[in-house]
């Protein structure tokens, strides 16, 4: 099998490990770094652990996210506004370390970033603030050299992503040097465009599992709790972006400036998605 652990000793790990012995799927929450403003997505950020959120993905802002639909894209418009850089989402995830040792973070986003902030500053700077892991989208196995094997040599997981598209004979390099986890993206296409078949996303993880001992996570196209717990039945950890970032728009106004009400809707949101997973393999057994 391919794939590499973190060590006993990582955040990633030891959650996923914790996960296991519980005998649940975790949720994994995405936001966008410094969407609507820096001081709110703070606020949000500290309150994730406690309303459910088992690893948290941030991403960084990039004027051309390639990968990214509508509302991720103008959630990475309204951070750039803001004034949100790579720095300063550094410095976010520091504040936020230093109050919780033990909730694993994972940025996610695209190589051109990094590559202007400097692979070696990047890395010493994500690994000293508290980062666990990486998804960088643009980066394909061919690459490894830029970023993915510095990263894992620092000690940051470098998580790769899966496909619908992604047949047996590209697996093995994908998953080569891939750390952490897996995240299967359950759709071809952009975020947060639509919803893959439940037996689709079964299928596809146990094929994965074929060629990984790495634990799953599923996301793009999970959308309520009912959808997290479907996934939650046969994969490690149901990954939801789109939605909360939707929600969080839905308080944000033209000028970009959050409502009063913009935490606690996100955070209720959380919540009823963290009792869809938490759930999920209880409720099957019970039928």
């Amino acid at each position: 099998m391919s794939g590499r652990g973190a060590g006993p000793g990582g955040r990633i790990a030891r959650r996923f490990a914790d996960l296991a012995s519980a005998g649940r799927c975790g949720l994994v929450t995405y936001f966008m770094a410094g969407d609507p403003d820096a001081e709110t997505f703070a606020r949000l950020l500290s309150a994730l652990p406690e309303a459910g959120a088992d690893v948290i993905e941030i991403g960084m802002p990039f004027s051309d996210p390639m990968a990214d639909g509508p509302v991720i894209q103008a959630a990475g418009l309204r951070a750039l506004r803001s004034g949100m850089t790579l720095a300063r989402t550094l410095s976010i995830v520091s504040d936020f370390r230093r109050r919780d040792p033990i909730t694993p973070i994972v940025l996610m986003g695209y190589y051109n970033p990094i590559f202007r902030y400097g692979v070696e500053r990047f890395i010493a700077e994500a690994k000293a603030a508290g980062v666990d892991g990486l998804i960088i989208v643009d980066l394909p196995p061919e690459h490894d050299g830029e970023l993915c094997l510095p990263a894992l040599t620092a000690g940051l997981d470098f998580i790769r992503l899966a496909t619908p598209t992604t047949d047996d004979a590209r697996l093995p390099a994908v998953l080569a040097h891939t750390a952490g986890f897996i995240y299967y993206v359950s759709i071809a296409g952009i975020t947060g465009t639509r919803s893959a078949n439940s037996g689709d996303i079964a299928a596809a993880v146990a094929r994965l599992r074929r060629h990984s001992s790495l634990p799953i996570a599923v996301g793009f196209g999970i959308r309520s709790p009912e959808q997290a717990a479907s996934v939650a039945r046969v994969a490690d950890a149901a990954a939801v972006g789109s939605a909360l970032v939707h929600r969080l728009a839905e308080h944000v106004d033209a000028a970009g400036k959050p409502d009063a009400g913009l935490v606690t809707a996100v955070l209720d949101d959380v919540r009823a998605l963290a009792a869809g997973v938490r759930g999920a393999r209880q409720n099957a057994v019970l039928r």
